[in-house]
C-alpha cells in the first residue's frame, strides 16, 4: 500500500472510486475531468491524497488552503471527498489520508481544518471524531447551486 499525493496518472482510478462516494450522480467525462485535473495541478493551495493499492487508487481525500487575515493572518483549511473504497474499509486507510491532509493544513500554518460529513453519517462522524475533528463547536450551512 502507498500512501502519496495523487497525480494525474491516477484519475481515472480516483473517479472509478468516486462511483462510490456520489452513485447517483453520472460519471463525468474523462476528457472534461482531466482538463479539471490540470488546473488542480496548477495550484499550490490544492492537494489529492490517496492510499494506492497496486495502482488502484482505494482511499481518499482532498484538501484545500484557504488565505485568511483573521487569527493573525493564519488560515483555514477544508478536506472534502473522503472516501475508501467498500473492499478496503476499517483498515485504517481513511485515517491515514486525512492525516496527510492536516499535515498539508500545518505546513500551509492554517489555525484549523475544516471537515463536512453528511448529517445521516453517524458512524463517520464518530471517526472524525476520533481523529479530533469536534462535531459541536460549529454548525456548517451549505447551499446547493444545481
Amino acid at each position: 500500500m502507498e500512501f502519496r499525493r495523487l497525480a494525474q496518472a491516477d484519475l481515472e482510478s480516483l473517479l472509478e472510486l468516486y462511483k462510490q462516494l456520489q452513485p447517483e450522480d453520472e460519471p463525468a467525462a474523462v476528457d472534461d475531468s482531466k482538463r479539471v485535473w490540470n488546473e488542480i495541478e496548477g495550484d499550490p493551495n490544492i492537494r489529492y491524497f490517496g492510499a494506492i493499492d497496486n495502482g488502484k487508487v482505494v482511499s481518499t481525500c482532498f484538501a484545500v488552503y484557504i488565505p485568511n487575515l483573521t487569527r493573525n493572518n493564519r488560515g483555514i483549511c477544508i478536506v472534502e471527498n473522503v472516501i475508501t473504497d467498500k473492499d478496503y474499509r476499517n483498515r485504517g486507510l481513511a485515517s491515514k489520508v486525512i492525516d496527510m491532509a492536516i499535515s498539508f493544513a500545518k505546513e500551509k500554518n492554517c489555525y484549523k481544518v475544516i471537515l463536512q460529513s453528511g448529517i445521516a453519517r453517524e458512524e463517520a462522524h464518530h471517526f472524525y471524531e476520533s481523529k479530533g475533528f469536534n462535531g459541536d463547536s460549529k454548525k456548517a450551512f451549505d447551499m446547493r447551486l444545481e
